[in-house]
């Protein structure tokens, strides 16, 4: 099946090539929306929905396109892709020890029909000490990423479990995206 990402995201394209899924990616021009934790389910297909209209409405919606967006939040507080080095070992420390919630908000575009949805996957992080932080951190692996960390990476190491979907917290929830797929009418049996 071929599909166009809204996504300039290594793993989810990884992803999606992990199950069969042959993407073209071209990024959204899209100005993401913040917003607070309260309204973190919002905020999410927010900025999945926008990504996928605006990528849609450059080229069409005759093949699938997917847009996603994924946050971490702890304390009422979304974090997002730390800024720089310093902002990642605060986000670090503030998830230590403690459980968080990873949301990703999907939506797909598919001849003239649209569908959003959001996963939640709650992850429980170690205690970690300051040079675990440091080190990781220097790895340079958690800039990129909301939270500060990468589940797939060297970022394994930091979480003790998870209660859900595993390939959310990567980025994109193949399951529910395959579900949506088919709804929309663009199975990958197609």
């Amino acid at each position: 099946m071929d599909v166009v990402l809204a996504s300039a995201s290594p793993r989810r394209l990884a992803l999606l090539k992990q199950v069969g899924i042959t993407a073209s990616v071209h990024p959204a021009s899209f100005a993401e929306e913040a917003g607070s934790a309260d309204a973190a389910h919002e905020v999410v297909l927010h900025n999945a929905l926008g990504k996928c209209r605006a990528v849609a409405a450059e080229v069409g919606d005759s093949v699938p396109v997917i847009a996603a967006d994924t946050v971490v939040v702890v304390d009422e507080v979304i974090l997002g892709k730390p800024a720089d080095a310093q902002e990642a070992a605060a986000m670090l420390a503030r998830l230590s020890g403690r459980t968080h919630q990873v949301l990703t908000g999907v939506a797909v575009k598919f001849a003239g029909k649209e569908l959003a949805q959001v996963c939640a996957t709650k992850v429980f992080f170690r205690e970690l000490t300051q040079g675990e932080i440091a080190a990781y951190v220097g790895s340079g692996e958690p800039l990129d990423k909301a939270g500060a960390y990468g589940i797939q990476g060297k970022g394994a190491l930091l979480v003790e479990k998870i209660e859900g979907c595993y390939n959310n917290v990567v980025g994109l929830p193949l399951t529910m995206l395959y579900s949506m797929l088919k709804e929309i009418g663009a199975s990958m049996t197609r």
